[in-house]
């Protein structure tokens, strides 16, 4: 039988992100502090965000609505990655884009993490935008689970396979 092994992931529910921008463009299209802005937000392309208002303040307080909706429906705010509002005729405009997969360069930092301060005997092979871990006991697996979930790499992972 093969060593015990899992996967280390970096993927959003895109349906969930889609549910959080609509609830977001609702409460804008409610919200008081809102009415005569004309702030709203919108996809612009697979993986993008526009978030548009007449002010500064009132596209960041837009985009703070999308992020809390993001963290109600447990999408990590480290998968979201937004710009600076910068004027765009008499609008501001605020691009935020989400990030899905680990680069090559996250990967390497994390496969030097499991190296260097994980239980010994745990190897990390790195698959395209994924992450295999292995080891001979499950329990060295679950320690190594709980060092990737502590550190603070920037990156929000997630671990699927896990047999």
């Amino acid at each position: 039988m093969a060593d015990p092994s899992f996967d280390v992931v970096s993927k959003i529910d895109r349906q969930e992100v889609d549910n959080a921008l609509n609830q977001a463009a609702k409460e804008l299209s409610q919200r008081f502090d809102f009415r005569g802005t004309n702030a709203s937000i919108d996809w612009s392309g697979e993986f993008g965000v526009t978030i548009k208002a007449d002010s500064e303040e009132r596209a960041k307080a837009a985009l703070d609505v999308f992020k809390e909706k993001l963290v109600k429906r447990s999408i990590s705010l480290k998968a979201f990655d937004a710009g600076e509002a910068k004027a765009s005729g008499k609008q501001y405009v605020i691009s935020g884009t989400l990030k899905q997969g680990i680069s090559q360069d996250d990967a390497k930092k994390i496969t030097k993490l499991i190296r260097d301060e994980g239980p010994k005997g745990v190897q990390a092979q790195i698959q395209g935008d994924q992450l295999r871990v292995s080891g001979k006991k499950k329990d060295q697996l679950q320690d190594v689970i709980g060092l990737l979930k502590n550190a603070d790499l920037g990156v929000a992972l997630q671990f699927t396979n896990y047999r």
